[in-house]
């Protein structure tokens, strides 16, 4: 009987914890298939300075932050800093739409079943990680408040480059 209900309360404790992604975490795994036909995933990026943002086409800030998140490539895309643009678009021709639109220039994948964004526990967009080069979550950017200071990213960037 006592052991039935230490089990019964790890399952309870198991299931309402928090697992969200927070700064400091190491980023959870992933693996998904980019528009360009490759598999990607956190272990891929070992190595490289990574910003893993979720994004959806139909997300006011979302438009908002694409022209920066382009520059921000532009800036350091050459220098080992990754960004991972994932789409939770449900439809493949609105995220392709997206991508034209806003001349994006950086990694994107869709993830229509959301399971990297249930990973991370994100159901907020836009909704940004910043990640190291050993995997490691630096920064995590809820909606669109950097923004108002690209500037800021922008040295946290080169710092860790």
């Amino acid at each position: 009987m006592v052991v039935a209900l230490a089990a019964m309360g790890f399952f309870f404790y198991d299931a309402v914890r928090d697992r969200t992604v927070k700064v400091g975490d190491m980023a959870p795994d992933y693996a998904i298939q980019a528009i360009d036909g490759k598999t990607v995933s956190r272990d891929s990026l070992l190595g490289k300075v990574v910003l893993l943002n979720f994004w959806a086409s139909w997300c006011g800030p979302c438009v908002e932050e694409t022209p920066t998140m382009v520059q921000l490539h532009q800036a350091f895309g050459d220098k080992g800093f990754v960004i991972l643009g994932v789409s939770v678009d449900q439809k493949d021709e609105n995220y392709k739409r997206f991508l034209k639109r806003f001349r994006v220039n950086y990694l994107t994948a869709r993830d229509p079943e959301k399971k990297i964004a249930d990973t991370y526990r994100t159901y907020r967009y836009p909704e940004s990680y910043l990640i190291d080069k050993s995997g490691k979550v630096v920064q995590k950017l809820v909606g669109d408040e950097w923004i108002k200071n690209p500037q800021r990213l922008a040295q946290d960037i080169k710092a860790l480059l």
